[in-house]
């Protein structure tokens, strides 16, 4: 099966796409992630029956990374990860920004990674103390 073979028209819903292209792995949250904002098509902010055709440009924002690819095929079907992969082409700025976005984040301290599990009895009376108990 390939992406072509997938569907015979050359448009599809967004959220459609976005699942089978294996951003999301619920229809339901890709429709999610589109009503709220986190998906944009063209630059513009739409609804998820939204129409995607070759050509378009969706910005997709997970967690702390933001993706932005290049429709390549129309896809209503999801399929393995190595179909889904030809369904788009992400743009190099978004590919070298992920990996700086990553790369900070690995230099980055963890939270709480100066606490080291629970207070001992002297560390609670300090505690007590600065805070007026």
């Amino acid at each position: 099966m390939s992406a072509q073979d997938s569907d015979d028209t050359d448009r599809t819903r967004l959220d459609k796409w976005l699942w089978a292209a294996r951003f999301y792995k619920h229809r339901t949250a890709a429709t999610e992630a589109v009503d709220g904002g986190k998906v944009k098509l063209n630059g513009v902010a739409v609804k998820p029956a939204r129409e995607v055709k070759a050509g378009d440009r969706v910005e997709i924002t997970q967690v702390e990374d933001v993706r932005v690819v290049v429709v390549k095929a129309i896809s209503d079907k999801r399929g393995p990860a190595s179909v889904a992969q030809t369904l788009y082409d992400e743009t190099p700025e978004s590919i070298e920004r992920r990996l700086r976005a990553r790369e900070t984040r690995k230099l980055a301290a963890t939270p709480g990674a100066d606490l080291h599990g629970r207070p001992t009895k002297r560390d609670r009376r300090r505690i007590d103390r600065f805070g007026g108990f």
